[in-house]
């Protein structure tokens, strides 16, 4: 098959459906994943977006000799719709309907459905045989993936090094938090422990990296050991004299290809290793060595959520800097789009410009979401030169978007109306629903050991009310210059068993408060600042409460909200918002851009 034909998605599923023959397989099941289970991959394990041009952030293909489906979650259902051939695909919403109950119904009978163990948990992989099993079906580990078989052109692991992070900004060294998961694992008479999650490897040893756009990781896998030593496995060419020196001589480096024969090599071990963040691969290895596994939670995840007072006092200078950023692009663009002549790509990059202007910004966060008019309500849409809208006047606009700095990382989303007229009152309604939500969460308070699926409720209610939702989370864990979407904190619905939401929110633990409303084919609206876990002092109180303390400090659109909905509390919460804004952000600000923040955070 040409290099010009394979550029088509219809060419690439039949060179694949050619290659599952070769290898004797029925099908086979693309995850966007690697082999640390992350949510944002490098572009070498990027399979699925090549495979069939789906660029969400979550999302699975299963491949048949007849018929294919794609699977994704209320996020990406208008994306999908979008980016990927119905003519090729059904479409399957998640968790309504499963890879494993899918294949359950649509495999053949007897039929050999091939997946890759270093992209799929043990678990996941147990339910899927058992769905077959009633079919006379089977689930085949393959030893070489046939879509990397067929991509000629697949991009080769990021290079870049990996360096250290200055305990300025980490707060504790990496030699003590080794020390707290030696600890750990002798309390749970565990020899060692598997840490596979790149983030969890990043806040563990200290380090940084960029070979995942937009999450400063560096790709390896760790073994900890009872002593407090380790086993870091990342790339030769990642290590350099200042990564040597700033692990210590407790910290034994090897290549990361290594790091299946260092899992062989623990036969007779006790080994730690966490079903929901490694991959069946790391549980196959460890099985066939004669280990012992105990199926424990990643130890570093909770107090990697737990930020420190150096990581909170970063995150507060981080969202401050961020804020003044955001505030002179909003500045901007209310000036020159009801004028015409700006588009969402120009809009994302005068962002990126206003945050590169700080002289601090590392890298996004994410991909910034800017959608105008119908794009907005795609939850989340990724714009390009194909989808590139123009922003119009009298119409809605979303932003959703963040920086990487040292210091911290910032996720804030706004929704704007562009003039010149006055916006619908529909608009105006749905914005004040979703406004009324954001405070609830925001003023909050609630007894230790509350979840986030116990609080989500506050934020949909006004919504509800009005026969309307929204198909997303209401906030996300939010790393210390790490990824933008860290567990185990969540606020969210309870559905599908989704990670999280039973977790009790902890004092230091950073979410976001994000309700929002989407209406398809016209516009979206939602609002999102992040707030930091903390306790609250009430007089007589029986037992500790929580509050959350708001981070992110830009102005919310005053033209936007409908005043008769709102009650003289919330009225006093938006004021009270706009003047810590308006304290925050003024000393960074002067001049015309100064001087539209008094009037963006005027009391209503």
């Amino acid at each position: 098959m040409t290099a010009m034909l394979m550029n088509t998605h219809e060419a690439r599923l039949s060179a694949l459906r050619q290659q599952l023959a070769a290898q004797t397989l029925d099908g086979f099941v693309v995850p966007i994943c690697d082999e640390h289970m992350s949510e944002y991959v490098g572009a070498y394990a990027q399979r699925l977006e090549w495979l069939t041009g789906f660029g969400g952030s979550a999302g699975t293909a299963v491949v048949l000799a007849e018929r294919a489906a794609m699977f994704v979650d209320g996020r990406y259902t208008l994306q999908v719709r979008d980016q990927v051939d119905a003519r090729h695909y059904s479409f399957e919403h998640v968790p309504a309907t499963s890879v494993a109950g899918w294949l359950a119904v649509q495999a053949p009978q007897g039929a050999r459905i091939g997946y890759d163990a270093w992209l799929h948990t043990r678990g996941w992989v147990e339910a899927t045989a058992r769905a077959l099993a009633p079919r006379g079906g089977t689930l085949v580990a393959v030893a070489a993936s046939p879509v990397d078989a067929i991509w000629a052109d697949q991009p080769a692991p990021s290079p870049a090094p990996a360096v250290p992070h200055a305990i300025d900004h980490a707060g504790v060294s990496a030699t003590d938090k080794r020390g707290a998961v030696a600890r750990w694992l002798a309390d749970q008479a565990c020899d060692a422990v598997v840490i596979a999650a790149l983030d969890s490897v990043a806040w563990l040893f200290n380090i940084r990296g960029a070979d995942v756009a937009c999450t400063p990781v560096a790709l390896a896998f760790a073994l900890v050991h009872a002593d407090g030593s380790a086993d870091l496995f990342l790339a030769p060419e990642k290590v350099t004299p200042e990564l040597v020196a700033h692990l210590g001589p407790d910290v034994r480096i090897a290549p990361r290809d290594h790091f299946a024969a260092a899992l062989a090599a623990l036969g007779g071990k006790r080994v730690a290793v966490d079903p929901e963040r490694s991959v069946a691969a790391i549980f196959n290895a460890l099985d066939a060595a004669g280990a012992t596994i105990a199926a424990l939670t990643d130890p570093v995840l909770v107090p990697k959520a737990v930020k420190n007072p150096v990581e909170i006092a970063g995150q507060r200078a981080a969202q401050a800097r961020d804020g003044a950023a955001v505030a002179r692009f909003l500045h901007w663009l209310e000036q020159t789009a009801p004028a015409g002549g700006e588009t969402e790509i120009s809009a994302a990059q005068r962002l990126e410009s206003e945050r590169r202007a700080t002289n601090a910004l590392i890298d996004l966060s994410f991909p910034t979401i800017s959608g105008s008019g119908p794009n907005g309500a795609i939850v989340h849409y990724s714009v390009n030169e194909a989808t590139n809208r123009a922003i119009a006047p009298n119409s809605v606009y979303l932003v959703d978007s963040g920086g990487q700095y040292r210091d911290g990382t910032t996720d804030i989303t706004r929704t704007v109306w562009i003039g010149p007229d006055a916006p619908p009152a529909e608009v105006c309604d749905r914005f004040t629903r979703v406004l009324k939500g954001h405070i609830a969460i925001a003023r909050a308070v609630f007894p230790a050991g509350t979840s986030g699926a116990q609080l989500d409720v506050l934020a949909r209610q006004f919504l509800w009310a009005a026969g309307l939702d929204y198909a997303h989370g209401t906030g996300h864990g939010v790393g210390s210059f790490l990824s933008v979407h860290e567990g185990p904190q969540r606020i969210a619905k309870v559905q599908g068993g989704q990670a999280g939401t039973a977790h009790a929110l902890l004092p230091g633990m950073i979410v976001s408060n994000e309700p929002g409303y989407y209406r398809a084919g016209a516009y979206g609206i939602r609002i999102e600042n992040l707030v930091l876990v903390e306790e609250r002092a009430i007089a007589g109180a029986e037992g500790a409460y929580m509050g959350f303390a708001t981070l992110t400090h830009v102005p919310i659109d005053r033209r936007l909200i409908d005043l008769a909905l709102l009650d003289a509390g919330e009225r006093g919460w938006i004021d009270a918002y706009h003047a810590q804004v308006r304290a925050i952000l003024a000393p960074q600000l002067d001049g015309a851009d100064r001087d539209w923040l008094e009037a963006a955070t005027a009391p209503l």
